[in-house]
């Protein structure tokens, strides 16, 4: 197909800014070098540029020839706070700061499908809202441009949005209609005793000991409580309290992070958490305090929106596994956006074992097969294209 041999003549571009980025990463609410690149090359295609949304986040917006539907198209820009292991030549140049999730590759994804559009600007029976946004990682920047307006004047009918995936190889697609990614809540506990010295117990109440039980009674929540035939997951990820040897702390933090599909579950979890930390640290003598933070909701894809996108994809890549019933524990913030507005969130395998591409997702060894951005501005563009043209077939 043309848009895909179009696709192809991209690389060189994608790849140049995708290692740019990769050198130069920034921190979430922190793109400002990667936010003026980006509005510097959408105002090169002519398009109508905004930026400082949200603090670092661009928009720009592509008039079609034809009125019809708005499809908006997410993507991510920031980086992580991890020290970068990789060796590459294009390795970060920031100490403790690296794209350990691909999202330098959807800034330029996005980018080079703004200039794919751009030159088929005649065969869109609609228009369409690019969206570059800052914070994904935990900070809130989804949430933020949506609170800053970013769904609005105009509201977008569609909604698109990728991840690249090492989880799998390039060649795979996982475009799943209903959920796809999981809820994610961060908790903080804080366990309140009373410190002594470490020889005598008994004239303390020992915070440690307690911590311990509740870390442990909370991994009943999801093997005792939960239906099995449903999904969760209560992980446990820092444990701080003590100084040193001979002293029992007056305190312990435990923090970490709850996953869920659905809101009943969502409610159990937390129901069961807050009665398992409260009363196991109360029978040892502490108090407990909870306190629990939304990240972001269950990422649900609309049925309809993604058989077209499916569609899109088996007609460019019929040799490629699409799988329609992949789900992940992890979250994205993609949510937002789809909680107001039907659209689909896809992802694409990118990995490759034969060249040690395949380090997973936040490892400070993560990198990925850069021929696979050719691929994801394809489908995208495509994608655009056939739901501007669903939309007008079915009016």
């Amino acid at each position: 197909m043309q848009i895909l041999n179009d696709a192809n003549d991209l690389l060189d571009f994608l790849r140049d800014l995708r290692r740019d980025f990769h050198r130069h990463p920034e921190l979430g609410f922190q793109e400002k070098r990667t936010a003026g690149i980006v509005a510097r090359e959408l105002n090169d295609l002519g398009l109508e540029v905004t930026t400082g949304i949200a603090q670092t986040g661009v928009t720009a917006w592509l008039a079609g020839e034809e009125a019809g539907p708005v499809v908006m198209l997410r993507f991510d820009m920031d980086a992580l706070p991890i020290q970068e292991e990789t060796g590459a030549e294009y390795a970060s140049q920031v100490p403790g700061v690296m794209h350990a999730c691909g999202h330098d590759g959807h800034t330029a994804i996005g980018l080079g499908v703004a200039r794919l559009l751009s030159q088929r600007s005649e065969q869109l029976s609609g228009s369409v809202k690019f969206v570059f946004q800052p914070a994904e990682e935990g900070l809130g920047g989804a949430k933020a441009m949506v609170s800053a307006g970013v769904m609005e004047n105009p509201k977008p009918d569609t909604v698109l949005g990728l991840h690249l995936w090492n989880e799998k190889p390039f060649g795979w697609l996982g475009i799943t209609p209903g959920a796809i990614m999981s809820a994610a809540e961060n908790f903080e506990i804080a366990i309140i005793g009373q410190g002594s010295h470490g020889a005598l117990p008994h004239q303390g109440v020992d915070p440690i000991v307690a911590a311990a039980q509740v870390i442990s009674a909370l991994q009943g929540i999801v093997s005792r409580n939960v239906p099995p035939m449903e999904t969760a997951v209560v992980s446990v990820t820092s444990l701080r309290g003590g100084e040193a040897f001979n002293v029992i702390p007056p305190s312990v933090e435990i923090k970490g992070t709850i996953r869920t599909f659905s809101p009943h579950v969502l409610e159990l979890v937390l129901h069961r958490f807050r009665e398992v930390v409260q009363g196991v640290a109360g029978s040892l003598g502490c108090q407990a305090e909870v306190k629990i933070t939304r990240i972001t909701p269950t990422v649900i894809n609309d049925p309809a929106v993604t058989v077209v996108v499916e569609n899109s994809a088996t007609q460019l890549f019929p040799r490629d596994q699409v799988d329609n019933d992949f789900r992940t524990m992890g979250s994205e913030d993609m949510a937002y956006f789809l909680e107001t507005t039907p659209g689909c969130f896809f992802l694409v395998g990118s990995a490759n074992e034969e060249n040690g591409l395949t380090a997973a997702h936040h490892h400070p060894r993560f990198d990925f097969d850069e021929t696979v951005m050719v691929k994801a501005v394809a489908l995208m563009s495509s994608a655009v294209i056939d739901l501007m043209h669903t939309n007008r077939t079915n009016a």
